[in-house]
């Protein structure tokens, strides 16, 4: 599984790394949603998208809800489509509704996690969304 986390706090980053260090091949880490942004479109010219994808919203430069949309824009483009776009969890401190409107409706993101993230939960979405094998 090939990952892409997005998190303007470093700390943020490299927790989010050890929960999925037992599960993924490729960890790629960005600290900003145009960086993001950046290394989602080369993976794709490079024909090896991410599977998975965690997503702040508040960030400098570019934040989550425009680089999601951006993302999924691009995969429209590059014909990934029918389940086999990435999954793109956000992980953000923001629960309000709009927020989580924004990104499920408007952005199509798949899930909405609200930090503190707990490994339970994100390991629980990758068995949701078949990204590993179940218990």
């Amino acid at each position: 599984m090939k990952c892409l986390i997005v998190d303007d706090e470093e700390l943020g980053r490299e927790l989010i790394r050890c929960f999925l260090a037992e599960y993924a091949d490729v960890i790629d880490m960005a600290a900003d949603g145009a960086e993001a942004v950046g290394l989602f479109e080369n993976a794709l010219m490079a024909k090896a998208p991410y599977d998975f994808i965690c997503l702040d919203i508040l960030m400098p430069v570019m934040d989550g809800q425009e680089a999601l949309k951006k993302m999924r824009r691009m995969e429209m483009e590059a014909g990934l489509t029918g389940g086999r776009e990435a999954v793109i969890v956000m992980t953000t401190a923001l629960n309000s509704l709009q927020d989580i409107q924004e990104a499920l409706w408007r952005g199509d993101c798949n899930n909405y996690l609200v930090k503190p993230v707990l490994k339970d939960d994100l390991v629980s979405l990758l068995r949701k969304y078949h990204l590993i094998p179940a218990e």
